[in-house]
């Protein structure tokens, strides 16, 4: 029986490690792509190679950490295409896109490397262009992996491309809400709480049938 206990606990031990590798993972440095609507932005539904925006539109690109689509990180500034496109006459024959580009913070940034300062550029591009075309006429060089994610805008970041981004591995950011105390996570602690408690009662079975 006290064999049985042990196996239980060191079960347990195991789920709670596991629930700890997973808590470690805190998502991947990517470009998100978004889309102004009105006064606030909206993540786009397509990528930048298959979007077509039109005439007066306005979209943004952010370099972050991100866990997913919900925990983004909006492009920062003024986003008004009337402001970012003033000195870019509307032309007959093409459209004209207003793009903001935000290369992030130095806590998000790769190793060794310094995000470039954030800055709008309008695109004058055919009417049938999409917004990777748009980027490409104002914001060379970019870079894409081989299943056409885009990894750099204006060569930044130098290197990566969407990797995976460890928990202890992302440096702490004012705008980020890390927990204040640095202390474990929730899960971790009922975890901890779960094990002490079948430790407890796999002992007292063996103390009772002993």
């Amino acid at each position: 029986m006290i064999r049985r206990a042990v196996l239980l606990l060191l079960a347990s031990l195991l789920l709670v490690a596991g629930a700890g590798q997973a808590a470690q993972a805190a998502g991947y440095r990517y470009w998100s792509f978004w889309e102004r609507d009105g006064d606030r932005w909206v993540y786009a539904t397509q990528g930048p190679s298959t979007a077509r925006p039109a005439d007066g539109d306005v979209q943004g690109l952010r370099f972050a950490v991100s866990e997913d689509s919900s925990d983004a990180a909006r492009p920062r500034g003024r986003a008004a295409f009337e402001t970012i496109c003033a000195r870019t006459p509307a032309k007959e024959g093409t459209k004209r896109i207003a793009l903001v580009l935000d290369f992030g913070t130095p806590a998000d940034a790769p190793e060794g490397e310094t995000p470039p300062p954030a800055r709008t550029a309008c695109a004058r591009v055919s009417p049938d262009a999409t917004t990777a075309e748009a980027l490409a006429a104002v914001a060379k060089p970019l870079r894409y992996d081989t299943n056409a994610l885009l990894c750099a805008i204006s060569g930044y970041p130098e290197q990566g491309c969407g990797e995976q981004v460890a928990q202890k591995e992302r440096k702490p950011a004012a705008e980020r809400q890390d927990r204040p105390d640095g202390g474990p996570s929730l899960g971790l602690v009922a975890g901890l709480g779960l094990v002490v408690l079948l430790g407890g009662a796999a002992i007292w079975q063996v103390r009772r049938r002993g």
